[in-house]
């Protein structure tokens, strides 16, 4: 079993359209993971019917008891945070759960022992069947909750887990776009990455720091430019850039608003169209095949 992280260095490049449209051509042969926990969106192309889900904690969080605070304030004056507010209608301390950072100095200073600390609730995740019936596990990040990089962490655990019992061979993971810790939980343990730009400056910019971790984690990538036919200069600059990097293109797919017709219909571009579209899209499928097994 091998997993493959589809990523971008920014937002809007096409990344979660192509991974949906990857994730039908490959059907029961791999389980797909939504680990862009932050804004998870996989779900809308896929529409997986959840068949278990669980409540994730990460981190702490403190908490004051009324009834043994005796309104000393030391707990006020060490808070880097200012997380610990006395509101003027209750006259009491409290924390204040989205400043808070869970250190636990507060807890550990306070001398009537009236603050403790427990798990912070930070979403849940879940387990799901896809339409194409294909296993899908993906996660919805709690409001205001910063540890996205260990809730990837997990979706990832629990696809390997759910490939190894399915006797998948592929794990596809859609991961988060940018380069930070989101982008490097989803990269543990790749065995090829795909990178999914489109010809603009500040997609190729984007691309080359992306790359930059791809490469620390020496693992072996393929490209994929997305809207090719917008902007040939910045297309040839890209190519120019894999080829000094040794990078394989995966294949490129030429702007039409078939794929935004088919967004609106719920579906991916495979399902909806047998046009030009979708001839590529299952040609970079084989491509990419041929690629992952020859590492």
């Amino acid at each position: 079993m091998k997993e493959i992280v589809v990523i971008s260095g920014k937002g809007g490049t096409g990344k979660t359209s192509v991974t949906a449209s990857l994730a039908v051509l490959g059907g029961e042969s791999l389980v797909v993971a939504d680990c862009d926990v932050d804004a998870a969106n996989l779900h809308l192309l896929l529409t997986p019917e959840v068949q278990y889900r669980e409540d994730f904690y990460s981190g702490k969080e403190a908490e004051i008891n009324p009834l043994i605070c005796t309104d000393c304030g030391i707990c006020a004056d060490v808070c880097h945070y200012g997380a610990i507010l006395k509101p003027i209608d209750t006259g009491q301390w409290i924390i204040d759960k989205n400043l808070c950072e869970g250190c636990g100095y507060c807890s550990h200073v306070c001398p009537a022992s009236a603050i403790t600390l427990s798990s912070a609730y930070s979403g849940e995740w879940f387990r799901s069947k896809t339409r194409t019936g294909g296993l899908m596990v993906h996660a919805e990040l709690a409001a205001g909750a910063d540890n996205s990089g260990k809730l990837v962490a997990r979706v990832k655990n629990e696809a390997r887990k759910s490939a190894k019992e399915a006797g998948a061979d592929y794990v596809l993971v859609d991961g988060s776009p940018g380069i930070g810790c989101p982008v490097i939980s989803s990269l543990s343990g790749a065995a090829f990455v795909i990178l999914v730009t489109e010809p603009t400056k500040s997609a190729l910019h984007d691309l080359r720091r992306v790359y930059e971790i791809v490469r620390k984690f020496s693992i072996s990538a393929g490209c994929v430019i997305n809207k090719a036919d917008l902007n040939p200069e910045v297309e040839n600059e890209i190519l120019g850039f894999l080829q000094e990097e040794n990078i394989p293109l995966l294949g490129t797919i030429p702007y039409d608003s078939v794929f935004s017709e088919a967004m609106t219909a719920g579906m991916t571009i495979v399902e909806y169209s047998r046009g030009e579209i979708t001839r590529r899209v299952e040609g970079i499928w084989e491509q990419l095949l041929r690629e992952v097994s020859s590492r």
